[in-house]
């Protein structure tokens, strides 16, 4: 993605947040700059990669094919000495026209909370025992309380204010509903790890390459600096 395209579309998540009153921590508004000049006390922010995130998925197609996220809290599994939280906390934002792939994850639940906006459709499927797709199988649904089960491939339709829950090993992609406007997602879960546990099919990127054509507004979440030694 071009750096220009990342500005665009972090200026539209942060304008969305503000537009539904969901309020971000300090550390979002930190600029390339600050970031230069910060110590160790925002190890945590580096290194549970807190902050802006943008996907692409490596298909250079972010207006058809992508979404723009924040990660708000988490821990880290491969440090649960140092960040023993067990949870973490999203908000994502979906364009109308944008499309999440389809992917599952081995370690982590999560809860999908449609925040406000227009309406999103998240399709499920179960996995095969050698994690591909069932094309076949019913699946059962969580949604506020509620159980159910629906037709493999059921694209389930949250309005602002409704959720799912998303069990590990279930396959699930989203995208707007047609007409219904742009959408701002939250997303509760387990320690989130993007580098290891998303199982995508087909199999596809996380984190884009980038043409800087042009400075960055914020520093995406596996971009910060090291400390400096001096």
């Amino acid at each position: 993605m071009k750096r220009s395209e990342i500005n665009k579309a972090l200026k539209e998540l942060e304008a969305m947040c503000e537009k539904h009153q969901f309020m971000l921590p300090p550390f979002c508004g930190f600029t390339p700059e600050q970031w230069q000049t910060l110590g160790h006390e925002y190890d945590e922010v580096r290194e549970c990669m807190l902050g802006w995130d943008i996907t692409d998925y490596g298909l250079g197609k972010f207006d058809e094919v992508g979404f723009s996220l924040i990660t708000i809290r988490n821990g880290n599994r491969l440090m649960p000495d140092k960040y023993p939280k067990v949870y973490a906390e999203k908000i994502l934002f979906l364009k109308e026209g944008q499309y999440a792939l389809n992917h599952f994850h081995w370690y982590k639940t999560e809860d999908i909370i449609n925040r406000g906006g227009g309406n999103i459709l998240i399709r499920v499927y179960n996995a095969l025992p050698d994690e591909e797709i069932d094309y076949e199988s019913d699946v059962t649904v969580h949604c506020d309380g509620r159980t159910y089960t629906v037709p493999a491939g059921t694209q389930v339709r949250l309005t602002p204010g409704e959720s799912i829950h998303i069990t590990q090993r279930l396959y699930h992609d989203f995208s707007v509903e047609p007409g219904s406007g742009d959408v701002l997602l939250g997303e509760v879960s387990q320690c989130n790890d993007d580098n290891n546990d998303n199982r995508f099919n087909p199999p596809a990127g996380r984190f884009p390459a980038i043409d800087e054509d042009e400075p960055p507004y914020r520093l995406l979440c596996n971009e910060y600096p090291a400390v400096n030694a001096d």
